[in-house]
């Protein structure tokens, strides 16, 4: 558990899951990556990060509020598919409830995973990526010190015929 000046991040529980698939239903939440998905693709999700934990020791941390409440989710997760444009790296991200946007807890939650990371895992290289339009969260990485990288952009295919173009910025 890492305890910030508002924010609780925890390991995920069986109880987190039902407020983390409402998350990815949000249309407005999932925007930047094509919309909503299904329960099933957020039950992959969350199984992915509560593996990680397991086997690399880091993740995505549940966030919640002083009260308990789930907020979203911030951390450090590995990235250790060579299928990835980038390769195997390790990715600092978030996501958080719409009714919880504005209020900075992506930049406390994720600066409190990155030194929780710096600290447990000795890692060199942490990148971050969003896409072109995704203006809140290059905020956040700029925030949290993380500085633009446009020689390591990639696409991605998402569906039949589109393309998501990773914008990412890594640690100086």
């Amino acid at each position: 558990m890492i305890e910030t000046e508002r924010l609780i991040l925890r390991h995920w529980q069986d109880e987190h899951f039902e407020a983390f698939a409402d998350m990815h239903c949000d249309p407005t939440v999932m925007a930047d990556l094509g919309g909503p998905v299904t329960i099933n693709m957020s039950k992959e999700k969350f199984e992915r990060y509560r593996r990680a934990e397991i086997e690399h020791g880091i993740a995505r941390w549940a966030v919640e509020d002083r009260n308990g409440l789930f907020l979203g989710y911030a951390g450090v997760m590995p990235r250790m598919s060579t299928e990835h444009p980038l390769g195997p790296h390790h990715e600092i991200g978030w996501r958080f409830k719409k009714s919880a946007w504005g209020q900075g807890y992506a930049t406390e939650s994720a600066k409190a995973a990155l030194s929780h990371v710096a600290k447990e895992a000795s890692l060199a290289d942490i990148l971050s990526y969003t896409g072109p339009e995704n203006l809140r969260s290059q905020a956040v990485m700029a925030r949290i010190g993380l500085v633009r990288k446009p020689s390591l952009d990639f696409l991605l295919p998402i569906e039949d015929d589109k393309v998501w173009h990773g914008l990412v910025w890594t640690l100086p």
